[in-house]
């Protein structure tokens, strides 16, 4: 038994060391197949470029706002319309300002009247009138006076019997208005004749009660406030009498040049708020400036317009351009004019030609690296580029002739030296050399030292690779 168990084990370790060989054997045939990737050294024509990322931006971009918040009347637009200059966008309300128009001509047309008035000579019937409204302004004042001196005198014997009388005569009238009222309540069940009389002595009543107070307050004389209103009213009415009279001699004087210069400034100042409430009616509709898209709508109709949120944001889609930002190492080599080479996230494959227009005069700090805004206008293109679209920039600054060139997958850099180095093949040895490498571009790198045209180099899976590429 125990012989069996071993006679099996000693099969199973035959059979996975056979499985084992098998398997060294089939990695081995692959090997040199993966080891043999080779590039050999050769003279050419390199780029030097800079390259840097920004995004697609239109030729303007504009948020168009109201000048005042106000309720919006019309929205005539949508999201991505396309729209023609003069082509309108947005209405307010516009009631409230036309009534605001009107009040501002009306104004102007006072005060040009008022001008020209004071311009004007004096008419007799100007005159006229004037001397009337003196004399009744005379006259108001010296009825108040009368009145005042009348309440600080008291009544007269006269009006306390007028008085006195006055109640007696209430008196019988309502004990007569009495009698018929209880006769009609004991003879009659009819409620119209019944509601009539019950009137007539409620009338009674208070016919009598008002003249027992208007005698109890001629006995009694008046009271201190009843005096100061009096007294209050002879100043008023003397008040008007002044202006009237100042009316009067202005008219027989003639305006002043200070009036008249006055005046002027008054009609200036209603024609500038006209002006300025035309304006205001112009400005509620909003209008295309330019030929364009539209990128945002912001309101709907029957809302309050927003000053903190534009209504509608236009693009200008005639031209597109974007900008990139370009550390200071790089930027020198840069100038207006040259040529480049934008890609699209978007649209991989299509390269579309652009040109320098403008790098920025003064630099931004981001992460402690100094860099500059450059501006790289587009060449109109059938490629339906749109704004804010991912880009890539390559713009050529040099050309260098009969240099050396590797591909870059073949170098590798040393961990502890930080050298880079590659794998040459002499005869059946491969060789590691450490090489001084210029610039790169488009997987190509330049070879200052260590090499020379028609080296071998071998791709060898021994090290770290040469991970990154300064275009």
């Amino acid at each position: 038994m125990k012989r069996t168990v071993l006679y099996v084990i000693l099969g199973v370790v035959i059979v996975a060391a056979v499985l084992g060989a098998i398997v060294w054997r089939s990695r081995l045939a692959r090997q040199p197949e993966e080891e043999t990737r080779s590039a050999v050294v050769e003279r050419g024509t390199m780029l030097v470029a800079v390259s840097a990322s920004g995004s697609i931006e239109p030729q303007a971009r504009v948020s168009l706002a109201f000048d005042a918040p106000s309720r919006v009347a019309e929205v005539p637009v949508e999201v991505g319309d396309r729209v023609e200059a003069g082509d309108v966008l947005a209405r307010l309300d516009t009631r409230p300002l036309a009534l605001q128009v009107q009040q501002a001509r009306a104004a102007l047309a006072l005060a040009e009247a008022q001008l020209a008035q004071l311009q004007a000579a004096a008419q007799s019937e100007e005159i006229a009138a004037a001397e009337a409204n003196l004399r009744a302004a005379q006259a108001q004042v010296s009825a108040a006076a009368a009145n005042r001196d009348q309440l600080q005198a008291g009544p007269s014997d006269a009006q306390i019997a007028a008085a006195e009388a006055q109640v007696a005569s209430a008196e019988l009238q309502q004990k007569a208005t009495q009698i018929a009222h209880d006769r009609t309540m004991e003879d009659t069940q009819d409620e119209t004749r019944r509601e009539q009389a019950r009137y007539d002595l409620y009338a009674a009543d208070k016919a009598m009660a008002a003249a027992q107070a208007e005698l109890d307050e001629l006995l009694a004389g008046a009271d201190a406030d009843a005096v100061r209103a009096s007294r209050a009213n002879v100043w008023a009415v003397a008040a008007q009498r002044d202006a009237a009279q100042a009316q009067l001699d202005l008219l027989l004087a003639g305006a002043t040049g200070e009036q008249i210069a006055d005046a002027e400034a008054q009609v200036a100042q209603a024609r500038a708020a006209l002006e300025l409430a035309g304006l205001s009616l112009k400005h509620a509709t909003l209008r295309v400036p330019f030929d364009g898209v539209v990128s945002e709508v912001n309101v709907t109709p029957g809302e309050m317009a927003s000053a903190a949120l534009p209504p509608v944001t236009l693009l200008d889609t005639s031209r597109f351009h974007i900008t990139v930002s370009v550390d200071e190492m790089d930027v020198g080599r840069l100038a207006e004019g040259q040529t480049a080479e934008v890609t699209l996230d978007a649209l991989p494959g299509i390269v579309i030609t652009g040109t320098v227009e403008r790098i920025a005069p003064t630099a931004t700090l981001e992460g402690g690296v100094v860099y500059y805004d450059v501006i790289i206008d587009l060449v109109p293109t059938d490629t339906p580029i749109r704004a804010d679209m991912t880009a890539n920039a390559t713009i050529v600054v040099e050309e260098l002739s009969d240099v050396l060139m590797v591909p870059t997958w073949v170098v590798r850099v040393d961990r502890s030296t930080g050298r880079t180095y590659v794998h040459r093949q002499v005869g059946d040895d491969i060789e590691r050399v450490d090489v001084a490498l210029g610039v790169r571009h488009k997987g190509v790198a330049q070879v200052l030292d260590g090499l020379s045209e028609g080296d071998v180099i071998v791709w060898v899976a021994d090290s770290t690779p040469f991970g990154f590429e300064r275009q």
